[in-house]
């Protein structure tokens, strides 16, 4: 006797397996669950955080009103307002002069040689420290009563210490020291992945040294420069302890990051220093979009493979 076949229509279809199947033709399966973790890591700590310092942000302070009061009194303030250019005039220099000062390391560290290793480590050293500890060491280093001052009275040098800290150059000094290795290494990943072989290229068609640099191998480290300038500015744009300890935190060093942690912790207005906070984030995407844009008039274009 023969058995009768089943139809298929008979045969129920299994809901899960069509769901995973219609989830699959958007290019969604079940590996992107992998992300939930970062999403919520995200969400939790970046997300909410920011959605609920914008809020305060728009809350109007006690006997004020309209949504934009606690900007309009930063802007109206010109002891607060005037941060902005205070901690620009340093982070911009500053990170200037890192990224800058990284590219010849790079460029140099880029090939095999002898002692690499030890001068790698020697270059990134200090990111280890710490913006307090580094703070501490230049404390030590270049005060009034420091090693440096007395060596150069010891020399007959100078006959008054030199004012290095507790203004400017004390903040300056510290930004330099924590944001040149993180621009190092950053540089150097990105001038280890340039193909030498059109630097050869660009020698046998007679091409100088400077020529090479400038035609062949800075338009395409222009998006490392970019990346490197906008991460290590970012860095530097929100230098709270070494202010503090180095610099006049009530005078030409009163920065953003200070005056928002006075409102939020000295005044307990948390609403104001929301808003503070959110100026120092808009300035920050402000410079980076300006870097960005400059980048563009570059030529972009692949690496070519990995450096020698």
């Amino acid at each position: 006797m023969s058995a009768e076949a089943v139809p298929v229509s008979a045969v129920p279809a299994d809901p899960r397996g069509a769901w995973r199947h219609r989830m699959a033709d958007r290019g969604i399966d079940r590996t992107l669950w992998l992300l939930l973790p970062a999403v919520i890591f995200v969400v939790a700590l970046f997300v909410y955080p920011f959605l609920y310092g914008l809020s305060l942000s728009l809350t109007p302070g006690t006997g004020e009103t309209g949504i934009f009061s606690n900007y309009a009194k930063f802007f109206a303030d010109s002891y607060y307002s005037s941060t902005i250019w205070l901690t620009l005039r340093l982070a911009i220099p500053a990170t200037l002069f890192n990224t800058l000062a990284s590219v010849p390391f790079a460029y140099w560290m880029r090939g095999r040689f002898p002692g690499k290793r030890a001068v790698t480590t020697m270059l990134v050293v200090p990111i280890t420290l710490g913006t307090v500890l580094t703070a501490e060491g230049l404390l030590n280093f270049l005060g009034n009563a420091g090693w440096l001052n007395r060596f150069l009275m010891l020399i007959h040098v100078i006959d008054a210490p030199l004012k290095l800290t507790y203004n400017y150059w004390g903040v300056f000094l510290s930004l330099v020291l924590s944001g040149f290795p993180f621009a190092f290494l950053l540089i150097l990943s990105y001038t280890s992945g340039i193909d030498p072989t059109l630097e050869r290229a660009a020698s046998t068609l007679g091409a100088s040294a400077w020529q090479r640099f400038m035609r062949v191998t800075l338009p395409l480290l222009a998006p490392g420069l970019a990346t490197t300038f906008s991460l290590a500015f970012v860095m530097a744009f929100s230098v709270f302890p070494s202010a503090l300890m180095l610099g006049n935190p009530q005078g030409e060093e009163h920065v953003i990051a200070i005056a928002a942690y006075e409102q939020a912790y000295t005044y307990y207005n948390y609403n104001y220093a929301s808003a503070i906070a959110m100026v120092m984030g808009a300035v920050e995407l402000l410079v980076i979009a300006a870097v960005q844009l400059l980048r563009r008039t570059f030529y972009i274009g692949t690496t070519g493979g990995k450096g020698a």
